[in-house]
C-alpha cells in the first residue's frame, strides 16, 4: 500500500483533469485528492472544493487527509490575467506561498509547482530558448511565473524544500476545452474542424511556439516527482520540449485527415503575447539530469487529437 498521499490543486484545469486520472492509476484513487473552486466535479477520487487563496482551508486538507505530495496547479493563464493583473497576480503567487510555506513547516515532503514558457520576452532568444538565458516577461502571468521560480528555489535552497517545476509550453488535450491560455488555438482548432469545418485563428499563420500533447506533459510531471532529489539540479524551473508548429503547419496535417478544413486569420491581443515567446526550447538539461524524453510529435499528436475527438463527438450526438 502507497504511503504517498497526494492532492492536485486546480485539477479542474486543462492539465489537472488529465493528471488526476493518471495518479490514481499510479497510487491508488484512494491516495489521490482532487481539488478546485468548483463546487462540485466528476472524478474517480475524493473531490474537495478548495480555494488555494484560503490558507487555513488549505492547511486543515492536508494535515487532515495526512497529505505528503502537493501538485499545485491553480492559475490565472495567460490572456485571462491580463484582463484581471491584480488577481491574476495575487492567485498565482499567494496561492504559491500558501504550498510553499507548508512544506517550509515539514507538512508536506514534495511539491510540484509548474512554470511557462511565459516567463520568456521579446528579449530572449526565440529559436531553441537556453535554460539560462535574458528573462523579461511582458504580461502578469509571465512576471508571476518567472517570480514564481526565483521563489522556488529560494525555499529549497533556505528552507530545504523539496520543490521541483518545469516550465510547459503550449498544451494540448482532448479532455478539456481551453481555459484562457494565449495557445489555446491549438486545441480549439480541433474542435472547429469536427463541428464546423472552418476555423478563425487569434494567432497569424506563422506564429512558431513551443508544444506539447497533454500525455507527455503529465508524464513529465509525474516522472519530475519521482526521480531522487539528487537528480533535480535545477530547483527553478527546466525546459522541456516535444515540438514547435505554427497554425498554417498544424492545419495541413489536419488536411491530411480532414481535406476540406479551412482556416482564417483575425490576430487579437495574443498574437503580441505570443510574439514575446519562444518559437522552440532547449530542453536538454531535463533531458540529462532526469531522463525526460517526449513521445509525440506532430503527426502523430494530430492523429490522436483527432481520434479522440471523433469519438467523443460521435458519443455526445447519440
Amino acid at each position: 500500500m502507497s504511503d504517498t498521499r497526494i492532492l492536485v490543486i486546480g485539477a479542474c484545469g486543462q492539465v489537472g483533469t488529465e493528471l488526476v486520472e493518471n495518479l490514481a492509476l499510479r497510487f491508488g484513487n484512494q491516495n489521490v485528492i482532487a481539488s478546485d473552486i468548483r463546487d462540485e466535479a466528476s472524478f474517480d477520487v475524493e473531490y474537495i472544493k478548495l480555494d488555494v487563496l484560503d490558507r487555513e482551508k488549505v492547511r486543515d486538507v492536508v494535515v487532515s487527509n495526512q497529505i505528503t505530495e502537493v501538485y499545485h496547479l491553480a492559475a490565472l493563464l495567460s490572456a485571462t490575467a491580463e484582463k484581471h493583473p491584480e488577481f491574476g497576480w495575487k492567485l498565482n503567487m499567494d496561492g504559491l506561498f500558501s504550498v510553499l510555506d507548508l512544506a517550509k513547516e515539514g507538512l508536506l515532503k514534495k511539491v510540484f509547482w509548474p512554470s511557462s514558457i511565459a516567463v520568456f520576452g521579446p528579449t530572449t532568444p526565440r529559436e531553441n530558448t537556453p535554460q539560462r538565458t535574458v528573462i523579461e516577461p511582458t504580461t502578469v502571468y509571465g512576471i508571476s511565473k518567472f517570480a514564481g521560480e526565483r521563489w522556488c528555489e529560494y525555499y529549497h535552497n533556505r528552507y530545504g524544500v523539496d520543490v521541483r517545476s518545469i516550465r510547459y509550453p503550449g498544451l494540448i488535450g482532448y479532455k478539456s476545452l481551453p481555459g484562457g491560455g494565449t495557445t489555446d488555438y491549438a486545441v480549439d482548432i480541433f474542435h472547429q474542424a469536427l463541428k464546423s469545418g472552418t476555423y478563425e485563428c487569434f494567432l497569424n499563420a506563422d506564429t512558431s511556439l513551443p508544444m506539447m500533447y497533454m500525455s507527455d506533459a503529465v508524464k513529465a510531471t509525474i516522472d519530475i516527482m519521482q526521480v531522487p532529489t539528487e537528480q533535480i539540479k535545477n530547483r527553478s524551473s527546466y525546459n522541456i520540449s516535444a515540438m514547435s508548429f505554427n497554425p498554417a503547419e498544424v492545419t495541413e496535417e489536419i488536411r491530411k485527415h480532414h481535406p476540406n478544413f479551412t482556416i482564417s486569420y483575425a490576430p487579437d491581443e495574443r498574437q503580441k503575447i505570443a510574439e514575446s515567446w519562444p518559437a522552440s526550447i532547449d530542453d536538454e538539461e531535463a533531458r540529462q539530469d532526469w531522463g525526460w524524453n517526449h513521445e509525440y510529435d506532430l503527426p502523430k499528436m494530430v492523429n490522436d487529437m483527432l481520434h479522440n475527438l471523433e469519438k467523443l463527438h460521435f458519443s455526445n450526438s447519440n
